[in-house]
């Protein structure tokens, strides 16, 4: 395989920024000069102080305050509704809801008291786990009625109603279980997916199976299929029209997908399952789209085009009634928006979304259907993701400049303006910005510097949910108008006295940032926390990364509460983000096509060089951790630079790109039956036996994604060249282990592996 070169990287003079002393900070260090720009200090309440311990790190409540899932404006826009955790179980959450009229919390829906308590079918549980909730229980999701005066909650694989008045009504009763519930628009029906087919039901009425009868339990209506779920953030399967007239269902047959054999090792007893999954290089489902009425009649088959080897990504109706459907081709490097008839199925060509030379097309979210005709579409034509509009077939850039419009938050299109949050002030910082798209303005940041943000707005463009977060502040959340003035707090989770982190504040690390050049002279954003440290002493790195695409782990949001235990310990916590990642443009992002394990491992090694060159930092015991991508990228660190690194800790990882799915390998890598040789390059099997460095290799037993056989390959690889390793399983897990004991237990496991192998904490 192509080998990383282990050439010292040479290190721009400019790119090291030194001489800011850490100031403000309780772990701010008289006679250490350290580098870039210190982010907030954190206020100290004057509460007794204790030690921060894995324990309550993963106990309840959480460290971080306030942390709701979920949160909406009701349709009327006068209630705000969340998912909020109890105290006394960070990981269940219950129903919640806020009168914007009376100004009173209530609860609506207690999931202990409501929840049959049922065992979660296998659907719902694999649907849980690619979107990364699978140790959360009580209520997950739900879903507001146009009406405003329900709310529809699935809650332990059955069916409620909630009003707002506190009563709660049972809908369904039934040990299959119902995934992906919805309510019509005209408030007159619930829908559901049960065993493959769409269910509809008069509400409070019997649910009737609308779609067919199968011969095949390889063909599924109205659900999305494994990569649409894991990959391309669509998790349904139908739609409804605005009128509730009508359902855009899709369907597919997952028979052409290759088995995996899964085998799910749980605490008591081995189940075997024949999953089906897309490796890369092998045969996707075969996808169609229908449209229908609520009763399964009047079925029509949408034209997608005779090309079968598609990815229908996103499916959409317009609010005149209009459907449309985005259609990506196997490579991934034309989009195709089409408008589909409902009465015929006839489809028509908007346009084509062509990418880059060596690029891809990044699915996005960021749209807008407008009731004049017009179309507002985040795109990265220019070379950066921006916002466009279509109208009377005519684009206009509405935004511009080397930085990314990174959501659209809504759309009043009476008055022509428009909310997006995005970095054009610095690639660290989200901020919300307003734009008068009508008349050609420009954007108008809305919030304040310092501060990472996040937000949602109502259908009407006039009020925002606001989140923002520093280093030095948890999560916050308010209620703001269309100009980003604050009209109240939703949760202001101040680090007062009684914030569970207050009595941990004092220890807390402030972050500092800075930058330095790539290869190709490239900008890298770094972050780091230092432990209290004594002059003339050096202290161990954990060198934490992930370095995949469509990820950026250095920012100025409020960081990992596991980042400041390990600070605690004596460590170093660093992290740099490399060529490859988000947010950062097409240019930057490309230079990993057909290349996995090759700029990412040289950029984090120029922090690696940097890191050493610091006066209080040991060169010797630098560790590197990394889960998932992450876990590769540890695995590909150590086989490049045997030596380089004191110690690895490789979490789920994949080892393999053909053992991953089509969908996301493919956009980057490419098809390996038409670039083998990147495919051989890039795996970590090929130079197993390079590793010389002590090496722990962690995976959930249970894991549906980055399959246990990449870790089985890599293991045996390493066994058969007598390369010796440390192995960490967990069983009945997935690809996320979380939970209040099994959190104590994996960053134990890690803490031990590094004191026993040379990276213990503290100076020396």
């Amino acid at each position: 395989m192509t080998r990383v070169s282990t050439t010292v990287l040479r290190l721009a003079a400019s790119a090291l920024v030194l001489g800011a002393v850490m100031g403000g900070s309780a772990m701010a260090q008289p006679g250490y000069d350290l580098p870039g720009t210190p982010a907030q200090a954190m206020a100290v309440p004057e509460v007794p102080q204790k030690e921060l311990t894995l324990e309550r790190i993963a106990g309840s409540p959480s460290l971080n305050g306030a942390s709701p899932r979920a949160m909406k404006l009701s349709p009327d826009g006068r209630w705000l509704t969340l998912l909020r955790p109890r105290d006394d179980d960070r990981y269940r959450y219950d129903l919640w809801a806020y009168d914007r009229q009376g100004g009173e919390w209530s609860m609506l829906v207690d999931s202990e008291a409501f929840g049959p308590g049922r065992e979660l079918s296998e659907a719902e549980k694999m649907q849980r786990e690619r979107a990364r909730i699978a140790s959360l229980k009580g209520i997950v999701s739900y879903e507001w009625a146009e009406d405003s005066q329900s709310i529809l909650v699935p809650l332990d694989g059955d069916l409620f109603l909630a009003k707002l008045d506190g009563t709660v009504t049972r809908l369904t009763d039934s040990e299959e279980g119902e995934l992906n519930p919805a309510i019509s628009p005209d408030n007159a029906r619930v829908s559901f997916v049960r065993e493959g087919r769409l269910y509809v039901a008069p509400i409070g009425g019997t649910p009737v199976a609308i779609t067919p009868v199968e011969a095949s339990d390889t063909v599924h209506w109205g659900e999305a299929e494994f990569v649409a779920q894991e990959e391309m953030d669509r998790d349904y399967g139908y739609k409804w029209s605005p009128d509730g007239k009508r359902i855009a269902v899709l369907r597919y047959d997952e028979a052409p997908v290759a088995v995996v054999t899964r085998t799910s090792i749980g605490a008591g007893s081995t189940t075997t399952y024949d999953q089906r999954y897309p490796l890369a290089g092998t045969d996707n489902v075969l996808i169609d789209l229908f449209v229908m009425d609520p009763d399964g009649g009047d079925l029509v088959k949408a034209d997608l085009g005779a090309e079968r080897d598609i990815y229908v990504t996103r499916v959409d109706w317009a609010p005149d009634g209009s459907l449309y459907v985005q259609r990506q081709n196997r490579a991934q490097s034309r989009l195709d928006l089409l408008k589909i008839d409902p009465a015929t199925g006839k489809s028509t060509l908007v346009f084509t979304e062509t990418a880059a030379e060596g690029h891809w097309i990044n699915q996005t979210s960021d749209y807008r259907f407008l009731k004049d005709g017009s179309l507002i579409w985040r795109s990265e034509r220019s070379g950066f993701g921006h916002l466009w509009r279509l109208a009377d077939g005519a684009w206009t850039q509405l935004t511009s400049g080397d930085w990314v419009v990174t959501g659209l938050l809504g759309v009043d299109d009476q008055a022509g303006m428009l909310w997006f949050k995005g970095r054009k002030d610095t690639p660290l910082e989200d901020h919300i910005y307003r734009l008068d798209y009508a008349n050609g303005g420009a954007p108008e940041r809305l919030t304040q510097p310092g501060w990472f943000y996040g937000g949602s707005m109502d259908g009407a463009g006039r009020t925002m949910i606001v989140n923002r977060s520093n280093p030095a502040q948890p999560t916050q959340y308010y209620l703001a108008d269309n100009a980003g003035q604050r009209l109240t707090w939703l949760m202001e989770n101040a680090l007062d006295a009684d914030h569970p982190y207050a009595p941990y504040a004092a220890s807390h690390a402030a972050a500092r940032f800075g930058t330095l050049a790539a290869e190709d002279g490239s900008t890298l954003y770094w972050k780091m926390l230092t432990p209290k440290m004594e002059k003339g002493k050096r202290y161990p790195v954990l060198f934490h990364h992930y370095g995949g695409p469509h990820a950026q782990e250095v920012d100025r949001a409020w960081g990992s509460t596991i980042a400041q235990y390990f600070v605690d310990l004596g460590y170093i916590w660093f992290q740099i983000d490399n060529r490859g990642s988000d947010n950062r443009g097409v240019e930057f992002e490309r230079q990993i096509r057909e290349a996995m394990g090759t700029v990412e491992v040289t950029d984090q090694k120029t922090g690696g060089t940097w890191l050493k060159t610091l006066p209080f930092v040991d060169p010797d015991r630098i560790a590197i951790y990394g889960g998932s991508y992450g876990g590769y990228m540890t695995l590909k660190m150590l086989e490049a630079d045997p030596g380089f690194y004191a110690a690895g800790v490789a979490a789920s990882s994949v080892t393999k790109w053909e053992l991953y799915d089509t969908f996301y390998t493919e956009r980057y890598m490419g098809d390996p039956r038409e670039v083998p040789e990147a495919y051989e390059a890039s795996n970590t099997i090929a130079d197993a036996a390079q590793m010389s460095d002590p090496l722990l290799i962690i995976h959930g037993m249970s894991d549906d994604n980055v399959v246990m056989d990449n870790t089985t390959a890599m293991v045996a690889a390493m066994q058969e060249a007598n390369v010796p390793f440390e192995m960490m399983l967990y069983p009945g897990f997935g690809h996320v282990v979380s939970g209040p004991v099994i959190t104590q237990h994996y960053y134990g496991a890690i803490t031990r592996f590094l004191t026993q192998n040379g990276v213990p904490p503290g100076g020396r």
